[in-house]
């Protein structure tokens, strides 16, 4: 698996993030399941997999919501789309990571969406290869 995976740094990274999964005496997914709905967000650097070197906020965000997590990753896509539709409606972009995924859950008050129906929204409309990606996609989205 190692060859196949091709990057050293994340490859450690996956490995140790896995250990600390399989070490919670639960199956892995009971264990990410338990960990996202219970991992604090404004401490993330201090959490066990906050501390594991290479994962930043996104991967941490992004394994949350792996794990069942109504969240958001404050991934450059996300904050771009998010911050101009908050442009758009004459309200300030929000930079920080923290403030940001605090300002989508706000959003998601708001609209009625879930923080991340959000974050997956705004990668669907994204360009890719000249295609909104949701056109891109259209076969397949009704599937997933």
């Amino acid at each position: 698996l190692k060859k196949l995976w091709k990057n050293e740094r994340s490859w450690r990274m996956a490995r140790e993030i896995a250990s600390y999964f399989t070490s919670l005496n639960k199956n892995e997914k009971e264990a990410l399941r338990a960990w996202a709905g219970n991992a604090d967000l404004k401490n993330w650097r201090s959490d066990a997999i906050g501390r594991i070197k290479g994962v930043g906020i996104n991967t941490f965000q992004y394994l949350r919501m792996m794990g069942g997590a109504d969240t958001v990753m404050p991934d450059k896509i996300v904050k771009r789309v998010i911050n101009k539709i908050l442009r758009d409606a004459g309200r300030k972009p929000v930079g920080e990571d923290i403030a940001f995924i605090e300002a989508v859950h706000e959003i998601s008050k708001e609209t009625g969406y879930r923080a991340i129906e959000l974050c997956w929204m705004t990668w669907l409309v994204q360009s890719e290869g000249g295609k909104i990606r949701s056109e891109k996609y259209a076969k397949v989205l009704p599937r997933i």
